[in-house]
This record gives C-alpha cells, structure tokens and sequence, in this order.
C-alpha cells in the first residue's frame, strides 16, 4: 500500500501543468486559451446539463475502475490495454522512440491526450489521430483533476465547480473530434481522481471514466526493470496498464522492450479500450 501511494503521488507530481493550488487558479484562464470554443450553443449546452444535475451530491471522491473485461475474446484469451497519457503544460514532449516502437512491434495502444498538449503537437497530433495502431481518448482539455467541489490532489490544479467539470471533460472531447472525428469514449482526469457526480457527468457526455489497474512505475523515473515487474506483476485478462508518451526522458521505451517479449510469452496479447465491453 505505501509503495502504491508513493507511486501515484510521483505521478502526479510530474504530471502537473503548474504548482499553484486550484484556489490561486483565476476563473476563465481556460477562455484564454480555448476562448473560440465558448460559444453561444456552448455555453447554452453547459446551462442545461448544470440544470440537470442541480441537486444531486457530489458523492465519493476517490480513483475508479467500472470497466469489464475485453469482449470478443474467448475464455483462454488473455489481453492487456496499454494505455499512455499526454498530460500537456510545462510537460509537453512526444516521446517518438516510444511510439516509433508500438508501430514497429504492432502493438495497439490507448493515447489519453489533453487539449493543452494538442495545441502544442499538432502535426505530431494529426499523424497519431491517423494511424488505426492507436485509439485516441479525453484527458481533459486543461489537465484539471475533476472535482465538483474543487478538491485537489497531490497539488494538482483541480476544477471548481460542477461547470468547470463539464468544461474539462466536454471541451476536451470537442477538442478530440474536431481534429479527428470521432468523438472520444473514455475519460481519464488527472491523477485518475474523480468524485461520483463527475462520473455521472461523463456518462451524460456520453463519455466512461477509467483509471487503471497497473502503475507502470515511470512517474516515479523508476528503472526499466523495475517497470517491467511492476508490470508483470499486475498483468491479467484486462488490465489496464497506465504510462506516458510525454517525457521522452523517463526509460518507457526500455521498459517495453523487456516487458513486450515476457507478455507475450506469457500467452498476452494487446487491445485498444475501445475493444474492451465498457459495461460491468
């Protein structure tokens, strides 16, 4: 349990847009970034989904797992979702080596991609969008943890209000599939951390809050072998594995590279989250 503790706090320690608290943030930062996309049908959107979910509790703050197990698959199947985020801010990089190798090894993978990171790779962006490898989801338009009540997380800018909620999650897929299309099925908040109103909010956007059930160890700069047992050690028929394609620097790749080959030993295979039943 303390190994596990100390490994999302570095998660979400490196995974930061900035260290001030939500409370320091000022309100409608997000209108100048995204400002063309708070428009009238927008925000007129936004009023009637507040309407709706005026009077009910925020409920339990805390990481989720409500997924099933991948579908289409018979009973001696067993496959594991790769899943890598892109938190975006002062954390903007693309790791290619890493992408370069899921290509070359065919392995599909889940990208949790934030708005603010797009604004910042957009070619790079546009060539993963394309590539059917990889299955493009909603981390959020501003890397904000989703709180209806403005609570935060390891430091993590948090959202305030139930509207700010809405923001991040709805803006962010607006985002997604204005560029690619298809609109995203998945939502990933920040540090995995969500209360159980947001949850229901995503479920009206028509989007379903994942977490994960394996920490990769790279948040925590941890080796490539120390990765690869974190991994194997958690691997079962749909597990959700969470790393980052962001920070070109942490050892993802080597960690790959000696986890890939033992999985599929091991009689893994891989599939996107989109493959996987998405009801309990």
């Amino acid at each position: 349990m303390l190994l596990r503790l100390c490994i999302v706090t570095a998660l979400a320690a490196l995974c930061l847009t900035a260290q001030a608290s939500a409370a320091r943030r000022p309100r409608g930062d997000e209108r100048n970034v995204f400002k063309s996309y708070y428009t009238a049908e927008y925000n007129s959107f936004k009023k009637r989904i507040m309407a709706e979910f005026r009077d009910v509790k925020a409920g339990r703050f805390s990481e989720f797992l409500k997924r099933g197990t991948p579908g289409g698959k018979g009973p001696d199947q067993k496959v594991i979702a790769l899943t890598f985020d892109a938190c975006g801010g002062r954390h903007s990089g693309y790791d290619a080596a890493l992408i370069a190798y899921l290509r070359r090894e065919q392995i599909p993978a889940t990208l949790f991609v934030t708005g603010i990171w797009i604004e910042k790779n957009k070619e790079i962006f546009a060539g993963l969008a394309k590539d059917p490898l990889f299955e493009i989801e909603n981390h959020g338009l501003m890397h904000r943890l989703c709180s209806t009540e403005g609570k935060t997380k390891y430091g993590v800018h948090g959202t305030r209000d139930l509207g700010d909620v809405i923001d991040e999650m709805e803006l962010g897929a607006r985002k997604i599939s204005g560029l690619t299309g298809r609109r995203p099925l998945f939502f990933r908040s920040a540090t995995a951390y969500t209360d159980e109103l947001s949850m229901k909010v995503a479920g009206r956007l028509g989007m379903e809050v994942v977490s994960y059930d394996v920490l990769s160890g790279d948040a925590m700069r941890q080796s490539a072998k120390k990765m690869q047992r974190n991994i194997l050690a958690g691997a079962r028929h749909g597990a959700v594995v969470i790393m980052h394609f962001n920070h070109p620097e942490w050892p993802g790749l080597a960690a790959l590279e000696l986890t890939v080959p033992e999985l599929r030993r091991r009689g893994y295979s891989f599939g996107k989250l989109e493959d996987f039943t998405v009801k309990p």
